[in-house]
Formats: C-alpha cells, structure tokens, sequence
C-alpha cells in the first residue's frame, strides 16, 4: 500500500501541471533538492548502518556499492529524462517545415519513451519501500515520502509534453498514473518471490542495497536536474531542509 501511494504522487505532478501549465523552475528546483536531502539522509543514517549492523562493516559497504552499481546499469540501458520545460519542444530550421500534426506525433512518442523509462526506473523504488517496511513501519513510511517527493517531477516530466501535444487532460493523467503504479508492481514482486527467503541477514543487504539506489537517484538525478532547473543555492537549501526534517523525523520517530 505505501508503495502505491507514493508510486501514484505522478498524478500530483499531473495535477500541478494542469493547474500551472509551466510549474516554475525555482520550484521545481527546491522540491528535487528538499527530495535529494531527504534521501540522501535516510540512506546514510538508516539504511547502510542497518546494513551493516545486519551483516558486517565491509559486506554493508559492499551492498551498498551494489545498490548504486545496479542503478547506473539501469539508467544506462533505459534512458529517461525530466526535461517539461516549454523549451524542449520550441521550432528549430530543421522541424520548421513539418506539420503541426507530426510534431504533436514526435511529442508523443518521446513522452511514452520517458513514461517507459521511468517506469522501468520506478520497479526498484517499490522494492526498496516493501523492504523498509518489512523492517520497520516507521522506515517504510518514511521511505515512501522520500520517493512521493520525488515522483512529483517524473509527472510532471510525462504530463506536460502529453497534454501540450494532444490537449487531453485524460491522457496525461493516465500515462503519469502508469508511470508510478510500476512502484507497486515493484513492491509485489519483491514480496511474492523474495519474502518467503527473507532473513535477518538479506533483509540487511537489501536495506544497504536500497540505500545505494537512493544514493545513485540521488546524485545522479535530483541534485544536478536540480541546479539546471534554478540557482544553484536554492538546490542546496532544498537539499538541507530536506535533511533537516529527515533528521527530524527519524528523531520523533
């Protein structure tokens, strides 16, 4: 269920990208930093010190490496892209000439190439919060905020060039819906073929694992698509309130 619900924050982004047609840059910019910090806190913190504790100092670290080794195998492969700004689809000399038709066409098809990608990319973040909660209810609500913030933007990213191509609110609603449900899947599948071997010592390596998948989304994504978005400043001031009421959190908690 956590995995569900912060699979379907896309349609949050769908929603403000209803609302605003253009979300504005230095907000997008503090919400993917405020969601960097928060991962990046809950994985150092949390996750790779359960791994350790679990397993040992080295086969933790080891875990943890892994985690990030996988998700660059992943983005290398499945390529995916944040970019909804009205820039992305300005007219250039060489599409001048084309019909408003096939370019809507073009749209299209490079908003399903990104929904697919994220998709692919989102299998692991459902994993990651069926684990969190295994361990701890605490851990996997707090995990399913981290990735609900930062699957704001990845609906944005799929509705924006859907309903500037099509003027279909639906369709753009459906596919940033589609996009995030792949959390859930991800969170099923963890369950019905790796629950039944799950120990103390895997769940370990799984947290140190799912601590290296937010590492890697972390700074290879949130941070820098971040800084491109506003001034660099407002990314780290995201960054740090994010860890801040991480921190916060996880003291309460």
């Amino acid at each position: 269920m956590l995995a569900l619900l912060a699979g379907l924050s896309t349609t949050i982004g769908s929603f403000i990208a209803f609302i605003f047609s253009k979300p504005s840059p230095k907000i997008i910019c503090i919400i993917m930093g405020f969601s960097a910090g928060v991962m990046i806190l809950i994985s150092f913190v949390e996750l790779l010190q359960e791994g350790i504790d679990s397993t040992t100092l080295l086969l933790g670290v080891i875990f943890f490496i892994l985690g990030m080794v996988i998700m660059l195998i992943i983005d290398v492969f499945i390529s995916h892209s944040y970019e909804f700004e009205e820039g992305s689809y300005e007219e250039s000399p060489n599409n001048a000439k084309k019909s408003i038709t096939q370019k809507n066409l073009e749209i299209q098809k490079t908003s399903l190439l990104i929904t697919l990608g994220i998709m692919i990319h989102n299998l692991p973040e459902g994993m990651a919060t069926f684990v969190g909660t295994l361990k701890s209810l605490d851990l996997g609500i707090l995990l399913a905020l981290a990735i609900a913030l930062h699957n704001i933007p990845e609906g944005i990213a799929v509705s924006v060039p859907i309903y500037s191509s099509t003027g279909s609110k639906k369709k753009a609603f459906f596919w940033s819906f589609l996009s995030g449900i792949s959390e859930f899947i991800g969170a099923l599948l963890c369950g019905l073929f790796l629950y039944p071997f799950i120990n103390e010592f895997i769940l370990g390596a799984m947290l140190a694992i799912v601590g290296g998948f937010m590492i890697y989304i972390s700074l290879d994504e949130l941070l820098p698509v971040s800084r491109s978005y506003g001034n660099e400043h407002l990314s780290i001031i995201g960054m740090m309130i994010g860890m801040l009421i991480m921190g916060l959190s996880l003291t309460i908690l």
